[in-house]
This record gives C-alpha cells, sequence and structure tokens, in this order.
C-alpha cells in the first residue's frame, strides 16, 4: 500500500474513532478533532508530493559519465546532470545504472575510460569537459553510442560541431562559452586603473586556446593588454605564476582545467603579491577568487541531463539536436577576498550580484 493510502486510511480511522466516542471528554474530543485534521493534512501534502514527483520512464539505462577533471564546476555539472535525468523519470537507483569515472586531467586516461564505457556496453556517453569531450567521440562513434557533452566552450573548434551548430555525429550537448565582455567590463568596473591581465592557461586544451584569442580581440576595447603564459601541465604552474604575477595587475582565471585543478597555488602566489585573481564561475569566487561573471553549472548541468533523456527515450537522436548555450551569466563576488585586497565591491555590482560571499572556502 502506498504512503498516501496508508496515511489516509489513518485519518479515517481517526475520524470514525472519534464519532463513535460520547463518553470522552471535551478535551479528548478536540485533541481527537485536531489529530485527525493534522493527518489529513499529511496525506493531502502527501498526494501532492507524489503528484509533482516525475513519473519513472519505462525501461532500464545505463549512462557512463566521464569527468575530466576533479574541481568545482565540473562536479555541479555532473549533479546537474543527474538531475536534469531525473526531472525527465530517469532515476539512479531505480530505472538507472551509473557508470562514473574520473581522467584527473589526463588525456590518456580518458581514453581508458571511454574503452570502459563502451566494453560495458554504455546506453549513452556523457562527457564533462573538452578533452574528454573528444575522447568520448573518437572512441563511440564506431561503437553506435551517442554522446552528450557538457561544460565544452567551442564545440565547433573542438570539432564536436559543424560551424552552423549541427552534430558531427551522434554527439550534441552544452557549451559553457565564456561572456568575455562581460567579464571584462566587471575587471574595468572594479579596477579602474588596471592596464595589464594575466591569463594561464594550458596549450593542450583547445577550450582555452579559443578562449585567449577571444580576450586578445576584446581586451583593448576596455583598455587592458592580455599577459599570457601557457603551460603544459600542472607541474608547470607554481613557476609560471610566479613569473605571471611580477608582469600584472591582476590574473584572470579562464575555465581551462589543468589549472582549475591548480587554482589553490595560484591563488596563494597571487595574494602575497597583493594581486587580484577573476574567476569564471562560483566555485572559483567560493575558494578565493575575488568576483566573477559566469555560469550556474549545476543550470547547465541541467539542460544537458534533459537532453540526454531524449536520446534515451528515443524522442530524438544526438544527430538531430545542436548544442545548446546558457546565455545568462550573472555576477558572483567574494566580500572576503575584497577585504584582503582592500577593494571595495561597486555597489553597481553588489546590488545586483547572484551570491556574494564573507568567507573562503578552503575545501
Amino acid at each position: 500500500m502506498k504512503k498516501s493510502v496508508k496515511v489516509m486510511a489513518a485519518a479515517m480511522a481517526a475520524m470514525m474513532a472519534l464519532a463513535g466516542c460520547g463518553s470522552k471528554t471535551a478535551e479528548t474530543t478536540a485533541a481527537d478533532t485536531k489529530a485527525a485534521e493534522t493527518t489529513t493534512q499529511a496525506a493531502e501534502e502527501s498526494s501532492a508530493d507524489a503528484a509533482e514527483a516525475p513519473e519513472v520512464a519505462e525501461g532500464e539505462y545505463t549512462v557512463g559519465i566521464g569527468q575530466f577533471a576533479e574541481h568545482g564546476s565540473l562536479d555541479n555539472c555532473r549533479t546537474g546532470f543527474l538531475q536534469g535525468l531525473a526531472d525527465e523519470g530517469i532515476v539512479e537507483g531505480k530505472n538507472l545504472t551509473v557508470l562514473y569515472e574520473n581522467a584527473q586531467a589526463d588525456g590518456g586516461t580518458a581514453s581508458q575510460i571511454m574503452n570502459n564505457f563502451i566494453s560495458k556496453k554504455a546506453d549513452l556517453i556523457c562527457a564533462i569537459a573538452t578533452p574528454i569531450a573528444q575522447s568520448a567521440y573518437s572512441a563511440a562513434k564506431d561503437a553506435d553510442i551517442p554522446v552528450i557533452y557538457t561544460a565544452v566552450t567551442d564545440p565547433v573548434l573542438a570539432e564536436l560541431a559543424n560551424a552552423d551548430g549541427t552534430p558531427v555525429g551522434e554527439i550534441t550537448g552544452t557549451s559553457d562559452k565564456l561572456p568575455v565582455e562581460s567579464q571584462l567590463k566587471m575587471i574595468r568596473t572594479m579596477l579602474p586603473d588596471a592596464k595589464t591581465i594575466g591569463i594561464m592557461y594550458s596549450t593542450s586544451e583547445i577550450n582555452s586556446v579559443s578562449a585567449i584569442e577571444e580576450y586578445k580581440k576584446a581586451a583593448p576595447e576596455y583598455g587592458f593588454e592580455i599577459v599570457e603564459s601557457g603551460i603544459s601541465s600542472t607541474a608547470d604552474i607554481p613557476l609560471a605564476a610566479d613569473a605571471l604575477v611580477e608582469k600584472v595587475d591582476c590574473i584572470n582565471n579562464l575555465t581551462d582545467n589543468t589549472v582549475v585543478s591548480s587554482l589553490p597555488v595560484i591563488l596563494d602566489k597571487a595574494a602575497k603579491k597583493n594581486i587580484p585573481v577573476f574567476g569564471s564561475e562560483i566555485e572559483q569566487v567560493k575558494i578565493g577568487c575575488l568576483a566573477a561573471v559566469g555560469l550556474d553549472y549545476v543550470s547547465l548541468g541541467e539542460q544537458t541531463g534533459k537532453m540526454a533523456a531524449k536520446v534515451l527515450k528515443g524522442e530524438k537522436k544526438a544527430s538531430e539536436m545542436n548544442f545548446e548555450v546558457i546565455e545568462e551569466a550573472a555576477f558572483y563576488g567574494n566580500n572576503k577576498v575584497a577585504e584582503n585586497l582592500g577593494i571595495t565591491i561597486p555597489a553597481e555590482l553588489s546590488d545586483n550580484a547572484a551570491a556574494l560571499f564573507d568567507e573562503i572556502t578552503t575545501n
């Protein structure tokens, strides 16, 4: 028997007992009436919750989720992706088996993960971040397994989509294209005298190469010069950060997976030189970046999950859906970081912030 039915039965029993208890005191009768009303209300709320919950989709599904690196924004994508599937009735533990693996920012590991998903006959692969999305498509296209990606900055440059946005095969997803113009405008508002912005990026991540070019093109309009610093691996970051903080007025961080995985190192070195570091999304601001105009990566993941649900249910093929972009970006600021740097976040930004943090999260 369903919970709501049991509750309703209890409510009816309480009311019947109330009707036949003329010998009870007025206080007892009042208590019984209150109990019956409370039970009935609980039954109504339970029924309402059941009505709002999405119906579990027919069928059984196995989805491989490959994440390129371990950091907040990609973790949020994964959380959102599973929520997006659940919203469409594909729920882990009910009709969904999830195979999850993290490549720890290693391209070779990413390829192994995809081969593992294929050997386990996943119905669909979700690839989180550009490098592992490229590995997923390369491995899955001959196995006839659709790929849905998320957190891919430039799907066209990554050769996952054609110039018109159409898929190159059974692959589609969502882009986390950076709001470059809005970010530069925000930095200028916060640092009116700054002239140089340092950007560190991984030369092997095509999404970062694309973002660097966009920043270099737009920066002069806001009176900035971009000082770039390319690295090959996380081992290069400490020395590159030491050199960069000597050349710039501030640092702007991208969604570069290799760099983000070592962001605390950069933040520490920049803080010692009183150099502000700007992030590209909320999680980077939580851990010590001064501010960001960025996307909500949980929402990005949810959007991706809903696209994946259409493929799994057979409503659409991945090749029939262009990749999607979240247009809205919001301001996030960290008051504690601003205090440490002796900076006041302007009211025109703080008054419209999606979130302001008063502490630095270290874990």
